[in-house]
């Protein structure tokens, strides 16, 4: 099933979504890589604001390539989401949302997904410059030093995703696989 939606979310919002569902999702979200996401722990332990409202938030794990003239962002495919595995629970019990990425994720990732309403949703490996045309503005918003992994507001619109974790503790790594081999045995 194809769904639309806009960020800021919420678990209702997030509620209708499947693992293995197709989502274009516009509005604001937030770029954060490993790096980020240890300074945003860091911040959070030492009572430091964060650099956005994570209530809602989407928060995707691409370091873009440097624009080219005339572009908003440079490739923007996403990274290995495990690597966010330590730091994710946390920011879900916060108030974070929408997590995008590729790959699989704990299972501490999942039980907060389905504690908190959320989702987790891949983007394209290798399509980075498929995921760039949905980006329609950046900004850099914190850790410029971190270079490409540093924090930008990226406007998009109508970026193509797949749901792999739903709030209901659907996951599309377990679930794909097992109707693939169910399909293939009816042929």
């Amino acid at each position: 099933m194809e769904h639309t939606l806009t960020t800021t979310c919420t678990a209702a919002d997030l509620a209708a979504l499947r693992a293995g569902d197709t989502v274009l999702l516009s509005g604001v979200m937030y770029t954060a890589r490993d790096a980020a996401h240890k300074r945003m722990i860091e911040a959070l332990s030492a009572g430091q604001p964060l650099p956005f409202e994570l209530d809602g938030s989407a928060i995707y794990y691409v370091g873009p390539t440097p624009e080219r003239p005339g572009q908003v962002i440079g490739s923007a495919g996403p990274t290995t989401s495990g690597r966010m595995d330590a730091y994710s629970p946390a920011l879900l019990d916060l108030g974070n949302k929408v997590m995008i990425g590729k790959g699989q994720r704990s299972n501490a990732v999942k039980d907060a997904v389905v504690r908190n309403g959320a989702v987790y949703l891949a983007a394209l490996g290798g399509a980075g410059a498929l995921m760039a045309q949905s980006v329609k503005s950046l900004e850099v918003i914190a850790w410029p030093d971190l270079g490409c992994e540093a924090v930008r507001r990226l406007e998009v619109e109508n970026m193509p995703l797949t749901v792999i974790l739903d709030a209901h503790g659907g996951d599309l790594y377990q679930s794909g696989p097992a109707a693939y081999l169910a399909a293939r045995e009816k042929a």
